[in-house]
């Protein structure tokens, strides 16, 4: 599979992957399905263990991208960020093929094709190699869905997120009612502006990347409009 090494946070349908490395971290971002789902694969730079979030489609692609040969990163982990069709289609053949140890949030993953190996909460960690992943409860868009914060300790790092459905660039991921529109953005002004600097580069479940900095000075908007 090709891979580009010119960050930018865009990756098309069916095109090249697009590779981000920090000093502990190599992020890879690839575009799989008809619906243009986001599947990270995230690789300890220490270790080469690595961890995959959203299963979401093309599992051959996936396989592609984590490569077959002496080097390839141990794909070990797969973390599911809600229970929407779209983000766990491949989840399965994933699994299977690499043996990964199955996350998710206990109120997403009964709905979820296959049991998971491990719950986690607000507040929980996820480790692989020498890399902690934070793990964020944002209710709404599903009740079990989650956003994981990497912390780069690195000198003049910022936060990573990787947000699901629940964060996009120009607001939250779709809600039913008017409620979950509520406790959404409670959550996100609460868990992820309130407590992530400006700098923290979020990356969703679909689209283009963004930054905290550049959606902050929406959050009124985006919470009046009632979706």
């Amino acid at each position: 599979m090709d891979v580009l090494d010119s960050y930018t946070g865009h990756v098309d349908p069916g095109g090249p992957a697009a590779r981000r490395e920090l000093d502990a971290l190599t992020i890879y971002k690839l575009s799989v399905g008809p619906m243009d789902n986001n599947a990270y694969l995230l690789v300890c730079r220490a270790t080469n263990e690595a961890l995959l979030i959203d299963a979401a489609n093309d599992p051959d692609r996936i396989a592609d991208l984590v490569g077959a040969d002496d080097g390839r990163p141990e794909l070990n982990h797969l973390v599911t960020t809600h229970r929407h069709y779209d983000h766990w289609q491949a989840l399965g053949a994933v699994a299977g093929m690499f043996q990964t140890r199955q996350y998710a949030h206990p109120l997403d993953a009964p709905e979820l094709p296959i049991p998971m190996d491990e719950l986690v909460d607000n507040g929980d960690t996820i480790r692989f190699g020498e890399i902690e992943l934070e793990v964020v409860h944002l209710r709404g868009h599903t009740p079990g869905s989650i956003a994981l914060v990497y912390r780069d300790p690195s000198p003049g790092g910022h936060p990573h997120l990787f947000t699901g459905d629940s964060l996009f660039p120009g607001g939250h991921g779709k809600t039913t009612t008017l409620e979950d529109h509520n406790q959404l953005m409670d959550d996100l002004e609460e868990r992820i502006f309130g407590r992530l600097p400006d700098e923290t580069w979020f990356y969703p479940g679909h689209g283009d990347d963004s930054t905290l900095g550049a959606e902050r000075p929406h959050l009124g908007e985006w919470r009046a409009r009632g979706w």
